[in-house]
């Protein structure tokens, strides 16, 4: 491997004290990214659309403001991945659907704003599933992403936030932007061995986004440490007068007291009634975190949970209710090149307005029973998954992996997906860190404490060393 090869390998953090160093500058670590996505993005098929000449000239500024001492702040020169869920003006925006080719947004998204003003460099548009409806990652017409951590058979990468997810693993990005209606940034950050904050809806700006569930929507970094994903977050969070539920939520120091471990926390785990449905493997791994936790000080304690925690989301009513009243006319059009799978999610939406009441209405209420269940503890932990990476071969359309998910976004909790381990096959078996509304520092804060006590997150897949 090249010198300018593992410049791809750093993390944010590494990057910026390398720039400030004089050690390299953002444009070697550009043209070591761009070299990575010519040579591995056939086979992971993670970038949709690369922006080599805009990324240049972003980088060649960059670098030039660090020679001046006037950087823009922590994340100026950092390469990132953009789901292609995400509008940048006079780029091609396709939400991961056939039916969208070619067209070409005509505004920029608040937090790509946000994040280039900051001096994040954009180096292109990632894959994602058809309207981001899916949990396993596939897309039937454009094209799956290819897990990096088997390089033999393909597996799943996680759904829907499957290219940003790829991306970071694979080294062919260092951070990148997901979202999260169901599970879509936690599920593809177990699936591959990264970090991955679901955050509170109003806490990040939707505006310049495709919808698919504007009640459930949120956006959510993809990165290889907590300390990127708190960094990233940062710079994307806060009021946007085009997204009114941003305006009353009030922006957070995230790492304030990210260093400050778990001593002293109480931490719930999953009751019996919850464990029967994980896979061995992960429940085995889940159990060796919770172990960690034990050893950092936190008190662990077992809640009684209103009802099991795929009953919070059942079937979906408000996701699928919404995504059909946004993408019906596609789905119900039988000659629309529409994913086979993601039509008939979709189509389940079509619900009369009193089940759509009646699900949110019992969203409400499952919110007030959730937060009466946490009582003193500070966070859930869970699973991210039943079950680990499969087969893109043996996916089941009917089935998804995000039952442990869903609950998240329908009670309007954040939560944080941290890696934990391996299955014997090597597959990533990873960690969920449920939260109250807006206590996204302190999920970050717990899994720091797991990050600094483990290695975990430091190994790196087959497919980033071909």
């Amino acid at each position: 491997m090249s010198d300018r090869d593992q410049l791809s390998f750093l993390n944010a953090g590494e990057l910026v004290a390398g720039y400030k160093a004089g050690t390299f500058t953002p444009s070697d670590v550009v043209e070591s990214h761009l070299a990575r996505i010519a040579a591995l993005n056939g086979a992971v098929h993670a970038f949709i659309d690369v922006y080599a000449d805009e990324a240049r000239a972003a980088a060649a500024q960059s670098t030039q403001r660090y020679r001046d001492g006037k950087p823009f702040g922590a994340l100026d020169g950092v390469p990132v991945g953009v789901k292609d869920l995400i509008e940048i003006d006079g780029k091609v925006c396709t939400a991961g659907s056939a039916t969208r080719k070619g067209r070409v947004a005509e505004q920029t998204a608040t937090i790509v704003k946000k994040l280039e003003a900051r001096g994040a460099i954009v180096l292109g548009k990632v894959h994602t599933v058809e309207f981001a409806l899916g949990g396993w990652g596939t897309n039937q017409h454009l094209g799956a992403p290819r897990n990096p951590w088997n390089a033999e058979v393909p597996h799943t990468a996680g759904g829907s936030s499957n290219g940003s997810a790829a991306a970071v693993a694979a080294r062919l990005a260092t951070i990148a932007i997901g979202t999260d209606t169901g599970g879509s940034v936690r599920g593809p950050a177990g699936f591959n061995n990264l970090f991955g904050l679901k955050t509170t809806s109003g806490r990040i700006s939707l505006h310049g986004i495709v919808p698919l569930s504007p009640s459930l929507d949120t956006v959510g970094p993809l990165a290889r440490s907590v300390h990127d994903a708190a960094l990233l977050f940062q710079a994307m969070q806060g009021p946007d007068v085009r997204d009114p539920t941003t305006l009353d939520v009030t922006p957070i120091d995230p790492f304030a007291e990210l260093e400050d471990g778990v001593k002293g926390l109480t931490l719930a785990v999953i009751d019996a009634r919850e464990r029967k449905a994980v896979d061995p493997e992960l429940l085995k791994a889940y159990d060796a975190a919770i172990e960690v936790y034990r050893s950092l000080g936190a008190t662990i304690v077992t809640i009684d949970l209103p009802k099991p925690l795929p009953e919070f989301s059942r079937a979906a009513e408000i996701m699928m209710g919404e995504a059909y009243a946004i993408h019906g006319a596609v789905a119900d059009d039988p000659s629309s090149p529409m994913d086979d799978g993601v039509r008939t999610r979709v189509l389940a939406g079509k619900i009369d307005a009193k089940a759509y009441i009646e699900a949110r209405w019992r969203a409400q209420a499952d919110r007030q029973a959730m937060l009466q269940a946490f009582g003193a503890a500070d966070a859930l932990l869970a699973p991210t998954s039943q079950v680990p990476p499969i087969p893109l071969a043996e996916v089941d359309e009917a089935t998804t992996p995000a039952t442990l998910t869903r609950f998240v976004n329908q009670i309007g909790f954040c939560g944080l997906a941290i890696p934990i381990g391996f299955t014997s096959k090597t597959l990533p078996t990873s960690l969920q860190i449920v939260c109250r509304p807006y206590q996204e520092a302190l999920a970050l804060r717990i899994g720091r404490a797991h990050e600094a006590a483990t290695d975990w997150h430091t190994r790196v897949p087959p497919m980033a060393k071909l």
